[in-house]
């Protein structure tokens, strides 16, 4: 909404420099209408119509376009394997917002060139003429660089999110997102007490017959980042005896998993062992943490291995291993704490068997589906791999990525429309002065010099200014983008560059015309 709101901020201040332009050029009309008895309110009165007239036919067009596009948004789904339907539909409130936006939007850049109105003094324009003001900053150059400056920070702003979803598409979340992933629902095909762990034990043995398999584990309910999904458990030190919220010292994320689980996600073992088949509900309760949990509780990897913590239940249990950070509920989560815990002393008929192997997906999957298909013809099962689970968690990455690329674009179009506006203007006010400096012998770098000097200064100042708010923005972003840093270097080049092209574009044309100028043919013209 904001960067959307810096866009239609951007676009009347296009209008409001083109506005301040064309009052200049009209201000011997103006002078003659002031000296032949016009009051000042219904000139004033002409230009805020004009302004109005102009934001309504623009609202007009962008609610038409809304319309349609809000129908196409009612019939997305972005997660196909989850029916999602989010009726969109413009309301009385929205032609209203609309109508709002317009008219304030009309009188934003209308209002501009009223001093100008207001301040003319008909007998100095008809006696002197309309002539530009080129030494001091005016409205219109500020309107200019007020411009870019929204531009660069949408240019910084699309730019940091395409290098953090770019990041989350090949970052190390802490486990291999190719392992294959096989959904079960034990319950569902009618076991229940001890023969839901028994027949979960046969299928990972069942999974590590197939060729190419290297390791196969499970997990109870859902793995870490799989659709956003994650439960937290109320952790207590050994030494604590009063089991209340207030004495809490850790909220970890909680896994209840089989042994083999880490050699089958990809997940590194610091420190201690991994779980066995005999960790189960007559064995001493044990665990496995992650380095944040182990550096929040024992205060480092090496003093938790062999260290008790207490459940929320009393239960007293020891940590006997662990292993690399990683990501449970968001990418841009910061480092949280996680435990793992054997699921035999906690058995779900829900989980997912996990299988890593270099075979090809497809291939993989159709070999899972006949191995189980063996053990229980009737059991219901789902194959994907962990990448294609974590479509919602990275949902928001790519939708901000794609919302910034569409408002970057729009912004760098009216940014070369404005800086293009200024220049071109510049040029055609000074055609005559160009071309004396062009025939007392001036070098083209000069002649540039005069002619686009203004326009540069503009994009120069606006662009440091947009890096600058660019970069304050994008920690917003970093609640949405992975890694979304704007101290990227990738990213500040990027985006010199981008203002650099954007500048070249916007004042090729005018450069050109300025170049061109015939003094002898232009003088004689005058």
């Amino acid at each position: 909404m904001l960067l959307a709101g810096l866009i239609l901020l951007a676009a009347c201040a296009n209008l409001g420099s083109l506005f301040a332009a064309h009052a200049a050029d009209r201000s011997r009309e103006v002078a003659l209408r002031l000296a032949l008895g016009s009051s000042r309110n219904r000139i004033l009165r002409q230009l805020l119509t004009e302004a109005v007239l102009i934001s309504l036919a623009g609202g007009t067009a962008g609610l038409l376009g809304s319309v349609v596009l809000l129908r196409k948004l009612s019939t997305w789904n972005p997660f196909p394997g989850i029916p999602i339907l989010l009726p969109v539909s413009p309301d009385a409130k929205v032609y209203v917002i609309a109508l709002v936006l317009a008219l304030v939007s009309g009188l934003l850049f209308g209002i501009v060139p009223v001093r100008q109105v207001l301040r003319a003094d008909p007998y100095q324009i008809i006696k002197a003429g309309p002539t530009g003001r080129f030494g001091r900053m005016t409205v219109r150059d500020a309107l200019i660089v007020l411009q870019i400056a929204i531009c660069a920070v949408l240019v910084t702003s699309s730019m940091v999110a395409v290098r953090g979803l770019v990041r989350s598409l090949y970052g190390n979340f802490g486990f291999e997102r190719n392992t294959m992933l096989l959904s079960v629902d034990l319950a569902m095909a009618g076991y229940s007490g001890d023969r839901v762990p028994d027949m979960q034990r046969r299928m990972i043995d069942a999974m590590e017959t197939i060729p190419g398999v290297e390791r196969a584990g499970l997990v109870n309910n859902y793995p870490p980042l799989a659709y956003g999904a994650g439960s937290r458990a109320n952790i207590f030190k050994d030494e604590t005896r009063d089991l209340r919220q207030t004495n809490v010292a850790a909220m970890p994320y909680r896994y209840d998993i089989s042994a083999g689980y880490f050699g089958a996600a990809g997940t590194a073992l610091l420190m201690g062992r991994d779980f066995t088949w005999h960790d189960d509900q007559h064995a001493p309760a044990v665990a496995v943490a992650n380095r944040a949990f182990a550096g929040k509780l024992f205060g480092s990897v090496a003093n938790a291995v062999g260290r008790y913590f207490r459940m929320q239940d009393g239960t007293r249990v020891q940590v006997v291993g662990v292993v690399e950070d990683g990501k449970y509920l968001s990418v841009t989560e910061d480092q949280q704490p996680a435990i793992f815990l054997p699921f035999l002393r906690s058995p779900s008929s829900q989980a997912y068997v996990m299988v890593r192997s270099r075979r090809d997906p497809h291939q993989l999957a159709a070999a899972m589906r006949s191995k189980l298909r063996e053990l229980d013809a009737g059991l219901p099962l789902d194959t994907k791999t962990w990448n294609s689970l974590l479509d919602v968690v990275l949902f928001p990455s790519r939708v901000a990525t794609a919302s910034l690329g569409v408002l970057g674009m729009m912004g760098a179009m009216l940014s070369i429309t404005g800086i293009f506006g200024m220049a071109a203007y510049s040029v055609s006010k000074r055609l005559k002065e160009l071309g004396i400096r062009i025939a007392l012998g001036a070098p083209r770098k000069e002649v540039l010099r005069a002619a686009l000097g203004r326009a540069l200064k503009s994009l120069v100042f606006g662009s440091a200014a947009g890096l600058i708010l660019g970069i304050l923005a994008s920690r917003v972003l970093a609640h949405i983008v992975y890694q979304a840093t704007p101290r990227d270097p990738v990213v500040l080049a990027g985006v010199v560059l981008t203002m650099l092209l954007l500048g070249l574009l916007a004042t090729w044309i005018p450069a050109q015309r300025a170049l061109s100028i015939d003094p002898v043919k232009l003088l004689r013209d005058e």
